[in-house]
């Protein structure tokens, strides 16, 4: 059995504090993200977090691979000092929460502090009662249990993650990335984030939610007629496609299209037909210098206003505003064709 040693350098305090917690049976993956995301010292940046470690329990102790971890970062004490405590992950639905950490939890709730879980760790924050009447999810494995055991919670399976303001949420394991980069975004802007983003070789911000990864969503063996249908769309985007044709494209009825590709992918088709182009949008604002009117024409919206009007809706930012941020060379576009 391998053996991981984290020593936590003693730089003095950082005007954020990121705490993650540590326990036996540790999910590596869901701490890994943690420990890079805000662990790892980044010295072109003016601020960044400090990080420690929590252990809920005497080390060393045993982690997911068959390692063990070490660390001199302290026990549940360090939480008192926390601006920013993250759950990466829990031993199972059904394992109990200490009460010392309930209790820990719950106190650096009330004096501020921001608690993050990724995954799984949900079941730790449910079980302090401060997400009841707020929203959670979790992997969508787990959804159906966290409703059942903790029925006062709104969950959502549907989504990479949720923000209630100081609790936040994360679905599935990689959707640990989105929510950390959506805490660095509101922390420290879009130019940070998309710069750690581009160091992590990861997307700044991803669209959509975690649907398409259950089992029975798109790529299933079971649902040819929707791979089909999506490859279909992809190479007819630039068309005005109605969701009659797409209906037809599968040989189904209107009605019956409607209600199975409802239950399959989680949303409507005309609405996830806007979200295909609004991310084939953000991919040419990315990598081209064409006019937003190019972009709209190529995407299959009617016109330029059709969509700027959707994707602000669903990015929350201007074409022109993403480009500049995101664009490989925005230097080099005129910016009388980004309006």
């Amino acid at each position: 059995m391998s053996t991981i040693i984290i020593i936590m350098p003693n730089n003095g305090r950082s005007p954020h504090l990121v705490v993650a917690l540590a326990y036996d049976g540790l999910c590596t993956f869901e701490f890994g993200i943690v420990v890079e995301m805000f662990g790892l010292p980044r010295p072109e940046l003016e601020e960044w977090y400090a990080f420690k470690i929590a252990m809920i329990e005497p080390g060393p102790i045993r982690a997911t691979g068959g390692m063990q971890l070490v660390s001199n970062g302290g026990g549940l004490g360090v939480l008192a000092k926390a601006d920013t405590i993250v759950i990466p992950g829990w031993r199972g639905p059904a394992a109990p929460v200490p009460m010392p950490l309930i209790r820990a939890l719950r106190r650096a709730s009330a004096r501020g502090t921001r608690l993050v879980s990724i995954c799984s760790g949900v079941f730790v924050l449910a079980a302090t009662g401060l997400l009841d009447g707020k929203s959670a999810t979790t992997h969508w494995r787990y959804a159906g249990t966290l409703r059942k055991m903790y029925p006062k919670i709104a969950v959502n399976p549907d989504i990479l993650y949720t923000d209630n303001g100081n609790i936040f949420t994360s679905a599935g394991s990689a959707a640990g990335l989105d929510l950390c980069m959506h805490i660095v975004r509101k922390d420290h802007g879009v130019r940070v984030a998309n710069s750690v983003a581009r160091r992590l070789v990861i997307a700044p911000h991803r669209e959509g939610g975690q649907v398409q990864f259950i089992d029975s969503a798109v790529g299933d063996e079971g649902l040819p007629w929707l791979s089909n249908l999506f490859a279909w769309i992809d190479a007819n985007l630039e068309r005005r496609l109605a969701i009659v044709q797409l209906a037809a494209k599968a040989h189904m009825s209107l009605r019956t299209f409607s209600r199975k590709f409802q239950g399959a992918v989680g949303v409507s088709p005309g609405d996830w037909l806007i979200s295909r182009r609004v991310q084939a949008a953000k991919d040419l604002l990315e990598t081209t210098s064409d006019s937003i009117e190019m972009v709209a024409s190529r995407c299959g919206f009617a016109s330029a206003a059709v969509f700027r009007q959707h994707f602000s809706k669903r990015v929350k930012t201007t074409p022109r505003a993403y480009r500049l941020s995101f664009g490989s060379s925005p230097s080099t576009i005129d910016s009388d064709k980004l309006r």
